[in-house]
């Protein structure tokens, strides 16, 4: 299944930005030149996890697990373009299939593994799957076969430790079977190989085909935001569902002959022991971490991170002063990183954005007509920012507008959806993120919520974006975040929803108007009620589902 026209297809391939190699293809390279170095490491938590000792396999290792793997798919009548969903934590039977799915040219659809029943469906009636692939027990607890009960008649459900298996020994009778399959399809880089689904903070998730070209281009500017170098050792504690885990690390580690390392669930005593123990040269890390490790030195000195070199974050505002501490006080990097599933890929290093204030907040306008930057990735997208109503273009700063997008990094549309709005004419994703131009030399974009995330307050657009962040030091808050409600006079009020640290004495209102309005917050952006929350809802990636709050603000 290709979903990219053909001239542009041909236009990419020409200027080499697209390579044309499939992701198993990356593997057995690296199999072929160093296959007695570590490939995967499970975490050393994952027996509690999974049920299983951790697994540590080299590439000679995956890559047989993965053509057997392959070849155990294709005797379940699994072949080209069939849809298998993927429900999975970050272990090492996850790469496996990413590796065995590509093999036999079939559509990957990885799901986060606190997806339940509804998500499930969704996905599977969406995609008419033809199997789902996932663990007997997770966290102690039946996970494969309670989940299997919301799948439709047509998807089988297929278990590792039942009806699947993971096997690293070499198995002639199985790369004979994947040979023989490979030799009567035509597989190509172009094809989809993954859907992977939105965030789904306006409603249902939205699947997003990408093809290998597509993720390799990604790959290679993740490779060059992190300054990746070969063999270098990665760890993942983001889950492989999305861009933030395919284009960081899966695509990365093979097409760099990488360590990936894993990690899951978030657990930070874990994360940083094999941070020290891993010899880890790059990793990820949330906002709210990093902010933990640079407030606290006594988190962070009682380890050996020598091998460490930079940290990426983002999906929130980084704090400078944060950047600050981690750039002159504990010499490691903070790369700020802007993408998205659809294909956004910015990202401000040192290189590109040195003071800890511009990387905090802004990203190089990488693509904008009449601005060079020293960076391949720049080469790889065009970016503009448009007025949400009219579409006229927006080149002055300081005034918000949409932001949209196109390049080899980006998708071609939704999966069976009526895509007439999604791209403007002249072919730009339309991201539904609002920016202003700003920085020296008008070189930055500053994120300013998202179009469809806007506050309507009588007629002024306000961000909750912009007042989240003010927020995020709020005394006696575990965590805040605002929303809109609906207001007869003024359409739509601004409602702080808190997660209180004492809730025997919790925050009053008044308190954190006096907060904000201690940050020169204008009054027009202070909210005008309170809602107190025993935590706040977030996807798999720890982003706020703001429509989420607004629903239960509205119908308290």
């Amino acid at each position: 299944m290709i979903t990219s026209p053909q001239d542009t297809i041909e236009q990419y391939q020409k200027n080499g930005l697209w390579e044309g190699v499939l992701l198993h293809q990356w593997l057995q390279r690296c199999a072929d030149a160093s296959p007695q170095q570590l490939a995967i490491a499970d975490q050393p938590t994952r027996t509690t996890l999974a049920g299983e000792p951790p697994l540590r396999l080299t590439f000679l290792q995956l890559q047989r697990a993965s053509t057997n793997l392959a070849a155990q798919l294709l005797q379940q009548g699994i072949g080209r373009e069939d849809r298998v969903i993927v429900q999975l934590p970050n272990i090492a039977e996850l790469v496996v299939c990413y590796m065995a799915v590509s093999a036999i040219g079939a559509i990957i659809s990885p799901l986060p593994v606190q997806y339940g029943g509804h998500e499930l469906k969704h996905v599977d009636q969406a995609l008419s799957a033809k199997a789902y692939i996932a663990i007997e027990t997770l966290n102690g607890q039946a996970f494969a076969e309670p989940q299997s009960q919301h799948l439709s008649d047509g998807c089988r459900l297929l278990c590792f430790g039942q009806s699947l298996s993971l096997d690293t020994q070499e198995n002639q009778a199985a790369a004979s079977v994947l040979a023989e399959h490979q030799q009567q399809q035509s597989l190509s880089a172009n094809d989809i190989f993954t859907v992977c689904w939105t965030s789904g903070t306006t409603g249902m998730p939205k699947g997003v085909p990408r093809s290998h070209n597509m993720w390799g281009t990604v790959g290679r500017n993740c490779i060059e935001a992190g300054d990746y170098q070969q063999g270098d050792r990665l760890l993942n504690p983001f889950p492989l569902v999305n861009m933030a885990s395919v284009g960081s690390f899966l695509y990365p580690f093979v097409m760099l002959g990488c360590s990936l390392v894993l990690h899951h669930p978030f657990d930070p005593p874990v994360f940083l022991q094999q941070i020290q123990a891993e010899a880890i040269n790059f990793t990820i890390v949330p906002p709210a971490m990093l902010n933990q490790l640079a407030k606290n030195e006594a988190l962070w000195n009682p380890f050996d991170f020598s091998q460490l070199r930079s940290i990426g974050s983002g999906s929130a505002p980084l704090s400078p002063w944060m950047i600050d501490i981690f750039d002159n006080r504990y010499q490691k990097k903070i790369v700020n990183y802007y993408g998205s599933n659809e294909g956004i890929n910015l990202f401000a290093k040192p290189e590109t954005a040195p003071d800890a204030e511009t990387r905090a907040s802004m990203f190089p306008r990488f693509g904008a007509a009449g601005i060079d930057w020293p960076t391949a990735a720049a080469r790889t997208i065009a970016t503009k920012v448009i007025d949400p109503e009219s579409g006229a273009e927006i080149t002055e700063p300081g005034k918000a507008g949409e932001l949209v997008v196109k390049g080899p990094t980006v998708f071609a549309g939704y999966w069976q959806t009526d895509n007439r709005d999604v791209f403007t004419e002249d072919g730009f994703f339309k991201t539904g993120d609002l920016v202003e131009i700003c920085g020296e030399g008008d070189r930055f974009y500053r994120i300013a919520g998202r179009s469809k995330d806007i506050i309507n307050r009588g007629g002024m657009k306000l961000s909750p974006a912009e007042i989240d962040v003010l927020l995020e030091g709020l005394p006696g808050a575990v965590e805040a975040a605002v929303c809109a409600y609906p207001d007869e006079d003024m359409g739509e009020k601004i409602c702080a929803c808190v997660v209180a640290e004492n809730t025997e004495q919790p925050l009053g209102l008044d308190d954190i108007k006096s907060y904000l309005l201690e940050k020169g917050i204008a009054k027009i952006k202070l909210p005008e009620r309170l809602e107190l929350f025993e935590r706040l809802p977030r996807n798999p990636l720890g982003k706020v589902q703001r429509f989420m709050l607004q629903d239960t603000v509205a119908s308290r």
